[in-house]
């Protein structure tokens, strides 16, 4: 199998590492540089090895990949020409090949022209569409290729972590409920780190905050921005920077609810994380993995991206709601976190992708 990404994160590696331990598979994965703004440490994968997109010229990689022969292939979207290049050769062969698509649909003129356009290049390209919930199928729709070959699921969370630290941070907070709201991103614009900061710390002086803080994980251009920021330097913020992956669930047990305000969110597979690990969920309506995972009113609530006077309303449900009930909250985000797994996602790659 050779997969082709762009940036890579541990929940793609727990993806395929199932494919390997489902399949036997050997795995050819060439990524782009680690992000500094997020520098996951990778670790060791047996069965699969990574190579580095700059050790490869596009002539180069196209070469690797006739002489690998691979079973099929997994490719990040169209923004890397030589990728494209690797999949138009194997389509030729016969080899199934497959577009991962996260950008949902939102019918502006510029995505209606640039699916006009894929339409005339897509099916010598790619043979499946792996698209990630169902604003991303309406896209795929779009690009020429047939429905039985536009997948759904395209990201799933390594949950095993997650899952695993569930029951421990559940019977402390049978003890003690945490009154912590966590948020986990980069601190980049289409976050909505500011408006979260700017929403908490107001309901804070007004003394409509009750016990209740904020802890915010992660690093990015906007952090020193947003830390320093009035409210972003109120006394019941912090701001804990970048936070390993392998450490993040000691990091969620330790909240009460997780709140993502994102003005643009594709996905986000931190939802699926948070809810595994018991955690009502606060999310904007931009964020795609809400119709998954978030249940109005059962395990959370959702609220207007960008609308600071909605994100409090969201915020004050929570704040409102008695310990016992959160809780009880808590486990039908576990449930819901529970239902796609790196086993399930691997199952479906055999099953839609594998040449036989």
């Amino acid at each position: 199998m050779l997969v082709l990404y762009t940036e890579i994160a541990p929940y793609v590696l727990a993806c395929l590492d199932a494919i390997v331990a489902r399949t036997g598979a050997r795995i050819e994965l060439v990524r782009w540089p680690v992000n500094a703004e997020a520098p996951f440490a990778l670790g060791a994968h047996p069965g699969i090895t990574l190579h580095d997109r700059r050790d490869f010229t596009d002539e180069r990689l196209l070469a690797f990949a006739l002489d690998f022969k691979p079973q099929f292939v997994i490719a990040s979207g169209w923004v890397d020409k030589g990728y494209l290049k690797v999949c138009r050769a194997m389509r030729r062969q016969g080899i199934p090949t497959s577009m991962n698509l996260d950008t949902a649909w939102r019918g502006d003129a510029k995505q209606w022209i640039s699916a006009a356009l894929a339409r005339l290049w897509m099916p010598r390209t790619y043979s499946h569409i792996w698209a990630t919930g169902t604003r991303q199928v309406a896209y795929a729709r779009k690009l020429g290729l047939p429905e039985s070959r536009i997948l759904t699921g395209l990201y799933a969370a390594d949950t095993t972590p997650f899952r695993a630290a569930f029951h421990a941070a559940r019977q402390a907070r049978q003890l003690r409920y945490p009154h912590r709201f966590i948020h986990v991103a980069r601190y980049i614009p289409t976050k909505g780190q500011q408006v979260l900061c700017d929403a908490f710390a107001e309901l804070c002086d007004q003394g409509r905050a009750g016990d209740w803080e904020l802890h915010l994980v992660g690093t990015g251009e906007l952090h020193d921005q947003v830390k320093n920021s009035t409210s972003g330097r109120h006394p019941r913020i912090v701001h804990r920077g970048f936070v390993q992956a392998t450490d993040i669930p000691a990091v969620l047990a330790e909240a009460g609810a997780s709140v993502l305000p994102s003005l643009y969110e594709p996905w986000g597979v931190v939802v699926q994380e948070h809810a595994c690990i018991g955690l009502p969920l606060l999310l904007s309506d931009a964020v795609g993995a809400g119709e998954r995972f978030l249940e109005p009113g059962a395990n959370g609530a959702l609220h207007k991206a960008g609308d600071k006077a909605d994100l409090q309303r969201s915020l004050l449900q929570i704040i409102g709601t008695p310990d016992a009930e959160l809780l009880r909250m808590g486990d039908r985000s576990a449930e819901l976190g529970a239902t796609w797994t790196p086993e399930r996602w691997a199952a479906s790659a055999e099953r839609n992708l594998l040449k036989r």
